[in-house]
């Protein structure tokens, strides 16, 4: 990520027209191509922005820019629209760049584990006459969330995810092969619970028989408004 901080005027053109006169102001371009213009207030929101996909190209002043006090004029097109965004630049006062790395994402402490602990309480909600056997059933390679039964006594392995991906399934499919051996528990269903799900994860998840429980949080939590669904 590159910041700069600078005196600099921004126009943008396309299907709306906005200027920002000259101001000191940080300039954030990021690894995927996009330009966002902050002022020191407003919080999160910038003051204008480029969504990728986008270029940026530098040139140097005409002479009436020069004139004016413009070293430097950035302009940054939007690939798809053709919206440009025109930085000019009268003064840089400090210019970073920074690797991020990888960014894991947000993670949200101890909500799988509420989950899990709800779901424990309504098993229901994976189908009538389900009844809980227990929670973080132990594997060979580590713990299935909740292992139930159905209506007619068959053994339902449960994994619980905030967001399922396809390294969820890739993990239930490891859990269920192994208890698929047990000859005390086999056949044994699996099912994949979330709050949400990645698409291919669906389909993964589908294609080897898993079922997908789709969770809503604030349902279980008792809050009104909420629903829960098996697909």
């Amino acid at each position: 990520m590159r910041l700069v901080i600078a005196r600099c005027s921004v126009d943008y053109a396309g299907r709306l027209s906005a200027h920002l006169p000259l101001a000191t102001r940080l300039l954030m371009l990021k690894s995927d191509g996009s330009l966002l213009v902050h002022s020191d207030g407003g919080s999160y929101k910038p003051l204008n922005w480029m969504s990728p996909p986008c270029t940026i190209s530098t040139a140097e002043p005409d002479e009436d820019q020069a004139a004016a006090g413009i070293t430097e004029v950035w302009t940054v097109t939007q690939k798809k629209t053709q919206d440009r965004l025109i930085v000019s630049i009268h003064e840089v006062v400090s210019d970073e760049s920074h690797d991020m790395g990888v960014d894991p994402g947000l993670v949200k402490d101890g909500v799988e584990a509420h989950l899990q602990q709800l779901l424990a309480e309504q098993i229901e909600l994976l189908g009538d006459g389900h009844t809980l056997v227990r929670r973080e059933y132990m594997t060979a390679i580590g713990p299935v969330d909740i292992l139930a039964r159905d209506d007619a006594g068959a053994a339902v392995a449960v994994e619980m995810k905030r967001n399922a991906t396809i390294d969820a399934v890739e993990q239930l499919t490891r859990y269920l092969e192994l208890m698929n051996r047990d000859p005390h528990l086999r056949p044994v269903q699996g099912v994949l619970a979330a709050q949400t799900f990645a698409p291919q994860a669906r389909t993964l998840a589908e294609d080897r028989g898993i079922r997908c429980l789709v969770l809503d949080y604030d349902a279980m939590r008792g809050i009104e408004g909420g629903h829960t669904r098996l697909f």
